[in-house]
């Protein structure tokens, strides 16, 4: 484990081995690299607010996606000081595929609109969207930023054209993508466990690319492997405990998402196989 956990470190390392760090701006990062805002889309038929936060970046710059590949910096949010929030569920459009510096990675260029749909603890009252989001941003050097936003949504709001893009450019759902089944199979490696995973599905376009996510913390995925064997599209990674501790692996909670050149798909949990 101690290798494969140094090999991903020193790749992370040397993207930000010339970036500063960024304070913490209202709204902006240093420089104006990037900016955030809210962004009201009103209530859904099912009585849930949605919003948005937009993430403006200068031309030519990219952040990164939740899973964001061999070497980027996953984006992390603190909802601390909002009010009447009860659940909170982040829409993710799908993402691109980066070569950077000679490393795989996975995220958005120029913008980033991230839908956000909130139950409230009590229908009715007013909802308040305040927190900070911590991503890193690159171009020529790699820049960690930490942008803090304070909105009260506006319950009468009509629908955003910027968050309705968003939603429709999700990763299609196994269904929509005619994904006739997903299995799963098991093995323990020296220090973690190998998992593979079969698709039976159309092809999503050109070369497919397949990030498996574990779906515990205290996990580590490795670089996901991805081939076509007939109608089957085969996936293979490790993970690995970050602590060194063991840890079960539920495929229930195994999320698999497909890039391809037509669309993406995101597939929940597969079977035993």
């Amino acid at each position: 484990m101690r290798q494969t956990l140094t090999k991903s470190a020193a790749a992370a390392a040397a993207l930000f081995a010339i970036a500063m760090p960024a304070p913490a701006l209202s709204g902006a990062a240093e420089g104006d690299i990037v900016r955030i805002k809210v962004l009201d889309g009103g209530l859904t038929p099912r009585g849930t607010h949605l919003g948005a936060l937009r993430i403006t970046l200068q031309p030519g710059w990219k952040t990164y996606w939740r899973a964001p590949g061999d070497a980027g910096i996953p984006p992390s949010f603190s909802w601390r000081g909002a009010r009447n929030v009860g659940e909170l569920s982040i829409i993710w459009p799908a993402p691109e595929v980066f070569l950077t510096s000679g490393y795989r990675t996975i995220g958005y260029h120029d913008q980033l609109v991230l839908p956000v749909e909130i139950t409230p603890e009590t229908p009715g009252k007013p909802v308040r969207l305040k927190g900070r989001m911590q991503l890193g941003v690159c171009k020529d050097v790699c820049v960690p930023a930490e942008l803090e936003f304070d909105h009260q949504l506006d319950s009468s709001a009509g629908r955003h054209p910027a968050i309705a893009a968003a939603m429709a450019s999700r990763p299609w759902t196994a269904k929509e993508a005619g994904v006739r089944a997903a299995s799963c199979s098991l093995h323990p490696t020296q220090y973690g466990m190998t998992v593979t995973a079969r698709i039976s599905m159309p092809s999503a376009g050109g070369e497919e690319i397949a990030v498996i996510e574990p779906g515990n913390p205290r996990l580590f995925a490795g670089e996901t492997s991805t081939r076509r064997e007939g109608g089957q599209l085969v996936a293979e990674t490790e993970f690995l405990p970050a602590d060194g501790n063991s840890y079960a692996i539920d495929r229930s909670k195994l999320r698999i998402t497909v890039l391809g050149k037509n669309h993406a798909v995101d597939i929940q949990g597969c079977s035993a196989g």
